[in-house]
């Protein structure tokens, strides 16, 4: 058995751990806007951001060209557009955003918090000039 007070080392950074209470963060401060979180574990293949809309605004309708992204609404209400349609937003919904999508999110009345989970993006790399 491991002390808890006793800094994880390289050996565990395998170790599930729970990160965040998402509706404690969402709920914190209703006039935020935009990611109350971003997952940012060393080594991690994925990434997922806490986002908050303030009621009655929206995010502008947008593709993601590269990847699928998962959507799953903590707390609030909105609306998600798409080509099919308006589709209703409430917290427990999950919603699958294939890469080339045309989508954009409306809160409504209370707001709209949701977690986004998609592949990680690989870091940006500086090369040398052509040539050099």
């Amino acid at each position: 058995m491991t002390d808890p007070q006793t800094p994880l080392g390289p050996a565990d950074a395998a170790v599930p751990r729970v990160l965040c209470n998402t509706a404690s963060l969402a709920e914190s401060d209703p006039a935020a806007s935009g990611a109350l979180w971003r997952l940012a574990e060393a080594g991690r293949q994925l990434d997922a951001n806490l986002i908050h809309v303030p009621p009655r605004t929206s995010i502008d309708a947008h593709t993601e060209a590269d990847l699928d992204v998962l959507l799953l609404v903590v707390t609030g209400d909105g609306t998600l557009g798409s080509a099919a349609g308006p589709s209703p937003l409430e917290p427990g919904s999950l919603v699958w955003l294939p890469h080339g999508s045309v989508r954009s999110v409306a809160a409504g009345e209370s707001g709209l918090s949701y977690v986004t989970v998609h592949r990680r993006r690989p870091g940006l790399r500086v090369q040398g000039r052509p040539g050099a």
